[in-house]
């Protein structure tokens, strides 16, 4: 019985580099919602008048923490349209900083509905070229603005969808 506990003891020896642990670099994904939202087309009139611009300035602020200045590799944004209108739509998504100027527009152009499907996927990337502008964007100004075409009424059917999403890609050492 002696014997085999010396023999599990000796067989038991070899260095550890607590150093190794110096190397390690996490590198997490993280998917949010950005946005969403969906108006129907008698929305987009208002006493029997079209009403042909909606604007929403929410904050955003999300990327102004130091952690992400510091460990952020690259972030894309994945916006997906489907529009139910027979009109065309502009939707513009301005990144404001601080003093709400202007630091990156993203305009996505949207097809009148024709009886199809009408789904209009939109990435947009910001990595180190660019990623500056997130990190100092504190609101969106999300701008919709439907174009000319056949008139909308109260009654008028169909809708304007908008999912997002943000992917962002960090190193963390």
């Amino acid at each position: 019985m002696l014997g085999i506990s010396i023999l599990s003891v000796l067989s038991c020896s070899s260095d550890i580099d607590f150093n190794q642990g110096n190397d390690l670099a996490l590198e997490p994904v993280i998917v949010a919602n950005l946005a969403t939202f969906d108006i129907p087309a008698h929305q987009f009139v208002s006493g029997g008048i079209e009403q042909s611009q909606f604007v929403d300035v929410p904050n955003f602020d999300l990327f102004k923490d130091s952690f992400f200045k510091n460990n952020l590799l690259k972030v894309e944004f994945f916006f997906e349209i489907n529009n139910t209108i027979n009109r065309d739509f502009v939707i513009d998504l301005v990144l404001l900083d601080i003093n709400d100027s202007e630091r990156h527009r993203i305009s996505i152009p949207v097809p009148a509905y024709t009886g199809v499907e009408n789904l209009v996927p939109y990435p947009e990337l910001f990595d180190s070229s660019n990623l500056v502008i997130l990190t100092s964007t504190r609101k969106m100004s999300f701008t919709i603005t439907m174009q000319p075409g056949p008139t909308l009424s109260e009654s008028s059917l169909g809708s304007l969808k908008l999912r997002s999403s943000t992917t962002g890609y960090f190193s963390i050492k």
